[in-house]
């Protein structure tokens, strides 16, 4: 290690003479970068996680940390990637103080990143408004010491806005340096958060007065016996990417790039760089460089420390999680399947999913959903579960789903295997106009500390990227908008040919527009997603307002929530069940008829033969220009033809050419063929073609004899992420399987233990895992397809005035509703000031409709609503003048 002594840096003796024998190659100078900014600062640093933690391997960095704006964003991205690489990994963030001020805090181990993370978290919802964190720095010293005294952060005292250079540089960058302002400084930092947790940073820009200035520095450091470190406070990964750090810094600051490049540093030298440039750039100050990789070292841990749980679930006295969970699932199969004599195989595999729910551990989580389903009921509000959850009887008998896994024959594993790294995922479908008073449940249920939304991060795509560029560059307004509509909506900016022959954008934007795609342009919230914790969420990841009242979100998305383990419920709005609900309500207001959607009889042939004639416009699901052509061919008789032709109208049975094959099939036009007798039972419900991801595991049991487990982890293997090397092992597996099962591999050619049948199978598995739908999705789709179908076929006029009641949905506008309603013979009465109420309703006994006022333009909901309860407070307006 270099002594603190100041001095030139020798480098150690070259060969002078020609033909003389090289040295051996110098070890690494260790060093590690403390100050880093990743595309997660938003519109302040130009590489992802993953390219920062790559480029830190590539250059032999110790350690890396990633210091983002008052958040952990990325943090698990680049946890992710960092030990792939096997880069140690420092957790820390740049906060925004009062009057433009930065403080640079680094965690110092679990219980730091705890700490930080609640910091920022408090200082979030203390601001009140989305991006407006407000910190007091009293607080921060407080939050970063235990009761022991010990400091949990490393701070640094940063670069331009922080509290030390600000100080030395308050008269301008050119003036003299003001030593005192700076010491005084310096020493509130050592006052606020101790002197063995303070370190004097240490930035080369590339400027003339570089050397000034770090010199100032290191002096105030000695004075104080601080120690030093040298950064680079990076923005971007590498010097290819300074120029789009600096478009992205113009357009945080709302500016073009030519007026915000006088606040950027001249040579664009923000990057990671090496231990021996590092070296080189600080030879007169080299303990800066060992200091860092020091404090590195001390600061560096896995993140998967922090995983947490979720809240034990409150249940009566004298039960755990399992009995109370059991006993629930027993009087609900009660109610759905009768007593254990008349359903013993349905019994059976619950008490067969109660024993794996209770060897992983997740009791906890079905009772959360199964409390949130009951609150639904409670307040009437239509819900329904779907996803892999409508596999597991479990669900159906608590109500969560209702589609009966055990009559349609659905795998469990799909749902949960004993192996399975992570909770079930349950999906619950509410009515969309009442999801709300759902998630503020939740909250109201666990508290708002341990419960939050999980956050959708927006990227740049395509047009957006090439509207952001040209803007930064100074482009028009005018140039900006045409230059972004000309770029296609679908492939984006990899037309390359394209671009290459048209010329339809400058080369200066095209490039950078490039460079941009796929970085974050800003945080917003998940369609569904709740994140449930036994512990303050905010001590897992940081907690931030949206821009929707009442919620607050997380900085993670959905897939970095699932890598360090925190639990997710998925509510989900749903148009149609809100029109549903309206439908049953108009039902028992002008019929007189209450409508219990889970007693409908599903094989009414009169709702058949509507869906075969194509007739469909409304119905979830089917109303496509698609369905409506494919109906007519496939004619679903059955409530299992809904469930296939679901499945079949999708982009990837389409582009994998299952749809002409399977509607030929079903009409006789085509045998049933299979590669090998053993893929009957797998495939005999869909006539021999693949639809449906668990009839690819059913494939991997019956054909190679797989465990529902080895099945399941075969399925995600061949997902969107699949693994080379499990793969190969899956299919050592596989091939092993069929040899032993069923002599695949071992037999003459055009036999069934031909080696080119198994061929075929593993190909046709690996491409249909690419587009296979779960039918426990499809399952739970056809009930609502049937229901709002039924509603169509014998209650028209109540099915167009819920619809219209629950505008904007589905494909069609109201007017085209309100044609297809008169084409079934329905009246629809346009709007009355002295009938209509705010919303469409029916009239004459439900047989006919009448249109609401907020359909009226420029009266909207509120001003209808107000017009419709005068009336009913003082009776019909008798003029213009006393409307």
């Amino acid at each position: 290690a270099w002594s603190r002594t100041r001095g030139a840096y020798t480098p150690p003796d070259r060969p002078a003479t020609p033909g003389a024998a090289a040295p051996a190659a110098a070890p690494r100078v260790p060093y590690a970068e403390l100050h880093a900014h990743t595309a997660f600062s938003f519109l302040d640093g130009a590489s992802s996680p993953e390219a920062m933690a790559e480029t830190a391997a590539e250059l032999g960095l110790t350690a890396l940390a990633i210091t983002d704006h008052d958040g952990m964003y990325g943090v698990v991205r680049f946890a992710e990637a960092a030990a792939e690489l096997g880069l140690a990994t420092v957790f820390g963030a740049e906060l925004s103080l009062p009057g433009g001020e930065h403080l640079l805090v680094l965690a110092r181990g679990r219980e730091g990143y705890r700490r930080l993370s609640r910091a920022i978290a408090r200082a979030h919802l203390r601001g009140g408004a989305k991006g407006e964190p407000r910190y007091e720095i009293a607080d921060l010293a407080a939050a970063a010491r235990g009761e022991d005294g010990v400091g949990h952060w490393h701070v640094l005292t940063g670069c331009r806005r922080g509290r030390v250079r600000r100080a030395l540089e308050r008269h301008g960058p050119a003036a003299p340096y003001d030593l005192p302002a700076a010491r005084t400084a310096l020493d509130s930092l050592v006052e606020l958060f101790g002197a063995d947790r303070v370190a004097v940073e240490l930035t080369c820009h590339g400027v003339p007065e570089d050397t000034e200035r770090i010199e100032a520095l290191y002096d105030l450091a000695e004075e104080a016996d601080l120690p030093v470190v040298a950064t680079t406070a990076a923005h971007c990964a590498g010097p290819e990417d300074s120029r789009l750090a600096s478009v992205m810094a113009a357009l945080g600051a709302r500016s073009a790039l030519e007026a915000h490049a006088a606040h950027l540093p001249a040579a664009g030298g923000a990057h990671l760089r090496s231990g021996e440039e590092m070296a080189d750039l600080f030879e007169r100050w080299p303990d800066a460089v060992s200091g860092a990789a020091r404090l590195g070292a001390e600061c560096a841990f896995d993140l998967r420390l922090i995983a947490p749980e979720l809240p034990p679930f409150d249940v009566p006295a004298g039960h755990t999680e399992d009995t109370r969970l059991a006993e629930l699932a027993h009087a609900g199969a009660a109610r759905r399947y009768g007593p254990r004599e008349t359903a013993p195989q349905a019994y059976a595999q619950i008490d067969r999913e109660l024993g794996v729910i209770a060897d992983l551990g997740f009791p906890g989580y079905f009772l959360v959903v199964h409390d949130i389903v009951d609150f639904c009921r409670r307040e009437g509000i239509l819900c329904q579960g779907r996803g892999s959850a409508a596999n597991s009887a479990v669900c159906y008998a608590l109500g969560i789903t209702n589609v009966d896994p055990v009559g349609a024959h659905l795998l469990f594993e799909r749902f949960l295997s004993p192996e399975r790294d992570g909770p079930p995922d349950i999906d619950v479908d509410i009515e969309s106009g009442r999801r709300e008073e759902v998630i503020q449940y939740v909250y109201t249920r666990y508290g708002r500390d341990h419960a939050a939304q999980v956050a959708n991060v927006i990227t740049y795509r395509g047009r957006s990227a090439v509207r952001d560029v040209a803007r930064a560059l100074g482009y028009s307004v005018g140039q900006q908008d045409a230059w972004s509509k000309s770029v296609d909506r679908w492939s984006g900016l990899r037309n390359h040919e394209r671009e290459a022959t048209e010329h339809t954008l400058p080369p200066d934007v095209l490039a950078l527009a490039r460079q941009l795609v796929g970085l974050p342009r800003h945080l917003g919230i998940h369609s569904g997603g709740m994140v449930i914790c036994d512990r303050p969420v905010g001590d897992v990841v940081p907690v931030e307002w949206a821009r929707m009242p009442g919620r607050t979100v997380l900085q993670w998305d959905k897939d970095d929530c699932a890598a360090v383990g925190l639990v997710k419920f998925d509510l989900l709005g749903l148009g149609m069940l809100t029109a549903l609900h309206h439908a049953i309500d108009l039902a028992a207001e002008h019929k007189d008829l209450e409508v219990d959607l889970a007693r409908l009889d599903l094989a009414d042939p009169e709702v058949y033969e509507m869906l075969c004639r194509g007739d469909s416009v409304g119905v979830f699901q089917v109303e496509s220009r698609a369905q409506m052509a494919t109906l007519p061919r496939l004619k679903p008789r059955t409530f299992y033809d809904l469930v296939v032709e679901v499945a079949l109208i999708r982009p990837g049975p389409i582009q994998g050419g299952s749809v002409h094959p399977y509607i030929r099939r079903r009409n006789g036009r085509e045998p049933v063929r299979y590669d090998h007798p053993a893929l009957a039972p797998a495939l005999e419900r869909t006539l021999g073609i693949p639809l449906f991801q668990e009839q690819l595991m059913q494939i991997a049991k019956d054909v190679a004899g797989f465990t529902g487990t080895e099945a399941d982890q075969l399925r995600r293997a061949m997902g969107a992420k699949r693994s080379p090397e499990r793969m190969a092992r899956l299919r050592e597996r596989f091939f092993a399987g069929m040899r032993e099962l069923h002599g695949i591999g071992t037999g003459p050619p055009g036999s069934d233990e031909d080696p080119a049948v198994g061929e075929r199978i593993w190909e046709k598995m690996c491409a249909f895992a690419n587009y296979g739908f779960p039918e426990s999705h499809s399952q739970s789709f056809a009930a609502i397809v049937y229901y709002s179908a039924w509603f169509k076929c014998h209650h028209p006029a109540i099915f167009c005035a819920a619809l219209l009641r629950s505008q904007p949905m589905g494909f069609y506008s109201p007017q085209s509703l309100v044609a297809d309603a008169r084409r079934h013979g329905v009246t629809v009465h346009r709007p009355c000031v002295n009938r209509s109420l705010g919303g469409a309703t029916c009239a004459n006994r439900g047989t006919e409709v009448r249109l609401g006022l907020e359909s009226v333009r420029a009266i909207g909901a509120d001003l209808a609503a107000a017009i419709a309860d005068e009336r009913d407070t003082h009776g019909p307006y008798t003029s213009a003048a006393d409307l």
